[in-house]
């Protein structure tokens, strides 16, 4: 176990500064594990929803939420976007008996709904994998190799490590991605993926992954920006006029 206190202090920062806090991250970086430091998970105030439970518990949700006091933590909020309206009555009590932190793994779709239904109330923090600063230096070579999701950077062995990012990332193209509406087949994102690998520290060109994949580079575009947005990349913009 890693204690990851300086993220832990942000979130409890924000909090105190807001009524609403928004916590994003690529999945399986540590955001739920991270959440449950606050609420434990057999608190009423929890919600997973991938949990059949928790969303049965928010079929009325209005209901469910306005009579709960402290922190309520509501996790993979994206899969119930109706619920950011909810979030910004409760949010304007006058009383103020409870703060929200939800979580989410979707940025461009979650950060827009929580703008819109939120705004002024909102605060958004970003947490990724683990950094050196956590791992310590020391731990550079085996972060450099396995990167910083917590399963990968703890596995036991290498091969442990290797096993596990292959399955995360067949998982992401074969359900994650569907769900955002890429209609594109598992092999193409998985040979797409490739492709951005090998621009890492370069200059991005959408023509050639374009012409290997028999697309249009508007597609591509989509594609990358698909990506950046759940978090598995990082497009860093030219900084010309």
């Amino acid at each position: 176990m890693i204690e990851r206190s300086s993220l832990r202090r942000a979130i409890q920062q924000a909090l105190d500064r807001s009524r609403v806090v928004v916590l994003v991250g690529p999945r399986q970086c540590g955001k739920t594990t991270l959440a449950r430091s606050f609420v434990p998970p057999d608190s009423p105030n929890y919600f997973d929803l991938e949990d059949p439970v928790c969303l049965a518990r928010l079929e009325e949700p209005l209901t469910a939420l306005r009579d709960l006091r402290g922190l309520v933590v509501i996790d993979e909020i994206q899969r119930r976007k109706d619920l950011f309206p909810i979030l910004r009555v409760l949010a304007d009590r006058e009383s103020l008996p409870t703060r929200f932190l939800i979580l989410g793994s979707t940025s461009p779709d979650l950060l827009n709904q929580s703008s819109e239904s939120l705004a002024g109330r909102v605060e958004i923090v970003s947490m990724g994998g683990f950094g050196l600063a956590e791992v310590g230096v020391g731990s550079l070579s085996r972060l450099w190799l396995r990167g910083g999701f917590p399963r990968s950077f703890l596995a036991q062995t290498e091969e442990d490590s290797l096993i596990w990012r292959k399955n995360f990332i067949q998982s992401f193209v074969e359900r994650d991605l569907p769900q955002l509406g890429v209609r594109a087949s598992a092999l193409t994102m998985l040979r797409f993926w490739s492709m951005v690998a090998h621009y890492h520290g370069q200059t991005w060109n959408a023509a050639e992954p374009a012409r290997s994949l028999g697309v249009t580079e508007p597609t591509i575009r989509r594609y990358l920006d698909l990506l950046d947005g759940t978090f598995m990349v990082r497009q860093l913009q030219p900084w010309h006029a």
